[in-house]
């Protein structure tokens, strides 16, 4: 006999107090008391809340379930009410097949392991550049602007081919949107300026193009304003996400000194290091979905027009999977983890993601073996969990010079 689920009357948003890397305990509460439940979204609406590795993992892969926003309910305070458009032109996080298979195709043998590896030796002079930056304005700095954005903003510019002369602006504009730091104004303004800027870049590269990502999807059915969408996702997709696990990770192995010991002491181990990372702190924590027919799981059936929220980080750090998973541990084979998602929408840019973190994480520690924070652990502002990408704010940080 099925039997019914208990209910959740609103999305767990605290983390726990002394630990900005955790998921709010009440998920983690729930997802050991039954990894799929009903909950309330804050209009009324009567879905689920899907909160198990497994459960998590087979939903992300349902076909039967569609990422267009606006057939989605979203779980946080303030959208009751707000009806959420289609998808922009190019946004592969909001569409679905046949139309997200298209651009998918176009667009994967462009991020292949391969040819991101190659990238390698720039992203090792990139991140040169800016500790070299960092050691001569020093011995203090708030890492976001000062590395952790930057690194990743450089190589979205090289993918895209924007021009040297124009990557000061274009970077000032990418460090607006999504920044809680900025007025919403203020970022939707920036939002709109790069959208102008690169639906330009397109027309320059369909004139003469270059040896960049751009330039060679001009070759393909694409239109210019498909091109410009899927140069604005891609700017959104790879920027903030890796800033912030460069950020968050340069936080958690600097309250786990254990660990960065493990780290300094075997670099041999980064590649696994970055996997634990990705896993532990999960920056893009919540996914949402609104299922198009219906849907059995874990022994509920989920109608057709219900919508699902999964939670990545309850997903990472669930027992049944990982053992012990509240301890970041370097030594750990986190394979399988969650962390850039599953199924067709699972993250495009991975395997660049992968090679900034790389080489930029250990890149950070080896230029500043004494870097540690210049403020107390609780006086670094985090952003709110309801931010799409999780992450601090600010890191201020300070190392000894000489």
């Amino acid at each position: 006999m099925q039997h019914e689920p208990s209910e959740v009357t609103e999305f767990p948003a605290n983390r726990p107090a002394g630990c900005p890397f955790a998921p709010p305990e009440e998920l983690e509460r729930i997802r050991d008391r039954s990894p799929v439940v009903r909950i309330t979204f804050p209009d009324g609406h009567r879905g689920w809340l899907v909160t198990g590795y497994a459960q998590t993992r087979a939903m992300a892969a349902d076909r039967r379930i569609s990422s267009r926003y606006e057939l989605v309910h979203f779980p946080y305070p303030g959208m009751e009410g707000v009806e959420i458009p289609p998808a922009p032109v190019g946004d592969l996080t909001g569409i679905d097949p046949p139309e997200h298979t298209r651009y998918r195709k176009l667009l994967t043998g462009k991020f292949t392991v391969r040819r991101m590896r190659q990238l390698t030796e720039r992203v090792e002079q990139i991140t040169a550049e800016h500790l070299d930056a960092m050691a001569r304005q020093g011995p203090e700095a708030d890492l976001v602007p000062a590395f952790a954005h930057p690194v990743p903003a450089v190589m979205i510019c090289e993918l895209l081919g924007v021009p040297y002369a124009d990557r000061e602006t274009f970077q000032r504009h990418a460090a607006k949107v999504g920044n809680p730091e900025f007025a919403p104004e203020e970022q939707g303004a920036a939002y709109v300026a790069l959208m102008e800027y690169l639906n330009e870049l397109v027309v320059a590269k369909r004139a003469e193009p270059g040896d960049d990502m751009l330039s060679d999807l001009t070759t393909s059915d694409l239109t210019d304003e498909e091109l410009g969408g899927i140069g604005t996702f891609l700017l959104g997709a790879g920027l903030d996400t890796t800033a912030n696990m460069i950020a968050l990770g340069t936080f958690a192995l600097l309250r786990n000194p254990d660990q960065l010991a493990i780290l300094r002491a075997e670099p041999e181990i980064a590649e696994q290091a970055v996997e634990e990372l990705l896993r532990y702190l999960s920056v893009a924590h919540t996914g949402v979905r609104a299922a198009v027919e219906d849907i059995e799981l874990d022994g509920q059936v989920i109608k057709a027009g219900e919508s699902v929220i999964f939670s990545l980080q309850a997903a990472n750090w669930d027992p049944a999977k990982f053992a012990e998973p509240d301890k970041l541990d370097l030594r750990r084979n986190a394979a399988g983890h969650l962390a850039f998602g599953h199924g067709i929408h699972q993250c495009l840019g991975q395997q660049l993601a992968r090679v900034e973190m790389r080489v930029a994480i250990p890149a950070l520690f080896a230029r500043f073996p004494t870097l540690r924070l210049a403020v107390p652990p609780e006086e670094v502002p985090m952003r709110p969990f309801q931010q799409n990408v999780y992450g601090v704010q600010r890191l201020p940080v300070t190392w000894d010079e000489g």
